[in-house]
């Protein structure tokens, strides 16, 4: 008697802890800011983002600077397509002053338009868009 109220007690935890479980989504809408300039980074984030498995869509926006995707939360969560992104050279703003960068070499790899963190870039594709708000 003692064995058959020790199994339904192990059967009734067992349920218990698995009705516990948080089920993932696999269509989870998540986004985080990236740092860029252009539409080759446009290009470069893009495509490391969705390099990661699970991720389905991904669009960046080089005004804004926000990523946003969706994803199975099966397969991937936003920390291995931010691993990804920073595998390219790109920083990802977390807020106001934290951010996570890029390695150096990893940077120093993207294209000289593409150099985010040079001040006289960032001005000259401020311009530059501009120009085109006015036609």
């Amino acid at each position: 008697m003692k064995k058959i109220i020790f199994v339904l007690s192990l059967i009734l935890v067992g349920f218990t802890t698995q009705s516990q479980e948080v089920e993932k989504n696999k269509n989870a809408k998540v986004s985080c800011k990236v740092d860029g300039v252009c539409g080759m980074c446009k290009k470069r984030i893009e495509t490391a983002a969705l390099k990661a498995k699970g991720v389905k869509f991904a669009v960046w926006s080089i005004k804004t600077h926000n990523l946003n995707l969706i994803i199975d939360e099966r397969k991937t969560d936003l920390a291995q397509v931010q691993q990804n992104i920073l595998k390219v050279g790109h920083d990802i703003i977390l807020n106001k002053d934290k951010k996570l960068e890029a390695k150096l070499e990893a940077y120093n790899s993207v294209h000289p338009c593409c150099k985010y963190r040079t001040e006289n870039v960032v001005l000259d594709h401020e311009g530059s868009m501009k120009k085109q708000k006015k036609n």
